[in-house]
């Protein structure tokens, strides 16, 4: 070979030897600084928005624990009819592990082979990695949650009635009920759950009206009757105001009219009255006695209560007095005009 050659071929070999090992020098070098750094997160790493880039594993763990902890510690506060609830969310809500959230970190800054992973490093360049924190609850522990706030809030609504007096009745206003939408509630509480800082929570409160209202009470009691026991007067009540006063006869003392709130039974023209089992009644106890001359109840009749009821008379010298045997007497025009007027199921009302 010539001269030149030969030295051409030497100077070749050396640098490509010298190549060879500079490149071996690098590969070694990359390797040592990727072994030096198999434990630590690359920058940009980010878990449930905290950046973690640059931590080493156990750093990562101690950041995030105290994270989640003080976000568990945060509770749901939910507000209800001036009310005001809480839901500790470290008791419904099972949080994820964070050995597995930081072992995801380090597993995405290991992604590419050591080289690329050392090149990217040296350029400073990062990584754009997200990792979620996905917490989950217990939706029975909510749906729980929601029923204590519904028991305490909600109420019944009360419906509008009478206040019955002999000579007035006065209309006694209904009251609004509350109810709370658990649905509604749940699906909040749920979403503020996974909130990293949870809003207070507004419970869907609704009212509800009464079924008898105020302005209705006059259809439900287009006539009323009241009896005075004492003033011996029964008065006639139509839409809520007094339309007429009759005066009548009351039972006499031990067979006194009974007091309290009745409802007109049933109706009869010209009635036939069945006699009382009683002592009072003598022979004539248990019979019937048709219409007729013999027969107390004349005209009409109109039942109360366990055989006491409202009736015509022609013992007009008794009106005014305690002197029937439990019933109602009126005269005979007076027990036709009101019977004409009053209903099966109007109240009675007896004071």
């Amino acid at each position: 070979m010539p001269p030149g050659m030969w030295r051409a071929s030497v100077i070749a070999a050396v640098g490509v030897g010298s190549l060879v090992v500079l490149g071996g020098a690098a590969v070694g070098a990359a390797a040592l600084y990727e072994h030096s750094r198999s434990d630590q997160i690359a920058d940009g790493v980010r878990i449930a928005g905290v950046p973690v880039g640059g931590m080493s594993a156990d750093q990562a763990r101690a950041v995030l624990s105290a994270r989640l902890r003080a976000r568990l510690e945060r509770p749901i506060v939910v507000t209800a009819a001036g009310r005001r609830f809480v839901l500790h969310r470290d008791q419904v809500v099972r949080a994820p592990a964070v050995d597995g959230l930081v072992q995801r970190a380090l597993a995405a800054s290991q992604d590419g082979n050591f080289l690329s992973r050392a090149f990217r490093d040296v350029r400073g360049a990062t990584l754009n990695e997200r990792i979620p924190l996905r917490l989950t609850y217990s939706r029975p522990a909510v749906q729980r949650f929601a029923s204590r706030v519904a028991h305490t809030v909600e109420r019944s609504p009360v419906d509008a009635t009478l206040r019955y007096m002999t000579t007035d009745l006065e209309p006694v206003p209904g009251q609004d009920g509350r109810a709370l939408s658990r649905a509604i509630l749940v699906r909040r509480v749920s979403a503020q759950l996974r909130a990293p800082h949870p809003r207070p929570i507004a419970a869907p409160v609704h009212a509800v009206k009464p079924k008898v209202t105020e302005a209705s009470l006059r259809s439900i009691y287009p006539v009323v009757i009241t009896v005075d026991r004492n003033a011996k007067q029964l008065h006639l009540w139509k839409n809520l105001q007094l339309a007429k006063t009759y005066t009548i006869a009351v039972g006499q003392i031990g067979l006194e009219t009974p007091a309290g709130l009745y409802h007109i039974q049933d109706k009869q023209v010209d009635p036939s009255w069945h006699v009382p089992d009683s002592a009072w009644a003598g022979s004539l106890a248990g019979q019937v006695i048709p219409p007729g001359p013999e027969d107390p109840l004349k005209a009409r009749w109109m039942g109360i209560f366990n055989g006491a009821g409202i009736h015509g008379t022609d013992e007009l010298s008794s009106l005014g007095s305690a002197a029937s045997h439990g019933c109602i007497r009126m005269a005979i025009p007076d027990v036709i005009d009101l019977y004409d007027q009053t209903p099966v199921g109007a109240p009675v009302y007896i004071q």
